[in-house]
């Protein structure tokens, strides 16, 4: 029987899963994004495309993983201002984070990578994945440090020649390259908006809500983005990343 001939779990049959587990594809990449406002240019799936996508890339460069379903939504209650938003509470997503390496553990997979990609579930990830870590088998991968993801995201963006820092990053030019990258047609071009630079209070953010600090949504400018600083974003990004997750791995064997 053939091995899956693509990455992503959910296009694979039980078979082909079980093929590639006895075959050394024992590493399950698990994306955690979001269902919120992007501003008005960018949907509301941003954070989850952006995890679809880092985890496919993820899971090729190391050649023994596979790409489980991006967790969608997250913890987005400072963006319930803007229609559309969808959140749940910390202890449900931690709950479903906790289902999801039950599950993995239970089919064999030795290594649980956990991805962050929305900023308001760097924490729950960062709580619960010890507490999973206990509970089973698999070893339990959490790359859940905001800032060091943040400096990654704006690394991309010098390597593609465009020289614009985004102190917090939000529908600006960071995010907006990575759509592009994705699908230029997801990008509403004609919406395009700046909005607050320099020094932002997170701890505003996350207690009075986004549109205390923006009122369309976005943090920075959008128009800073291109097609070729998003395909230099994620591979800063799937660099680092792969480059810990197999230290990780090394470190257990």
């Amino acid at each position: 029987m053939p091995s899956p001939s693509s990455v992503r779990l959910e296009e694979c049959t039980w078979p082909e899963v079980e093929t590639a587990l006895e075959n050394g594809r024992r590493t399950a990449i698990v994306a955690v994004g979001s269902i919120e406002q992007h501003g008005p240019h960018l949907p509301l799936n941003m954070d989850a495309l952006d995890g679809d996508e880092l985890s496919r890339r993820i899971a090729a460069e190391l050649g023994d993983a596979l790409a489980a379903p991006t967790i969608r939504p997250g913890c987005s209650g400072h963006h319930m201002e803007f229609p559309g938003t969808i959140t749940v509470p910390p202890e449900t997503l931690m709950d479903l984070i906790r289902a999801y390496c039950r599950s993995l553990d239970d089919h064999g997979f030795e290594h649980v990578v956990l991805v962050p990609t929305h900023g308001g579930n760097f924490a729950p990830v960062s709580t619960v994945a010890p507490e999973i870590a206990r509970e089973i088998d698999a070893n339990v991968i959490a790359l859940a440090d905001l800032d060091d993801h943040m400096a990654l995201l704006n690394e991309g963006l010098r390597d593609a020649g465009i020289e614009y820092q985004e102190d917090v990053i939000h529908a600006g030019a960071a995010e907006t390259a990575m759509i592009l990258a994705i699908d230029e047609g997801l990008v509403r071009t004609d919406r395009l908006e700046a909005g607050p630079e320099g020094s932002i209070s997170t701890a505003r953010l996350l207690s009075e809500g986004f549109k205390s600090i923006t009122e369309n949504g976005v943090l920075g400018d959008p128009d800073e983005a291109t097609p070729e600083a998003g395909d230099a974003i994620f591979d800063a990004v799937t660099a680092a990343y792969v480059e810990r997750i197999e230290a990780e791995r090394d470190a257990v064997r």
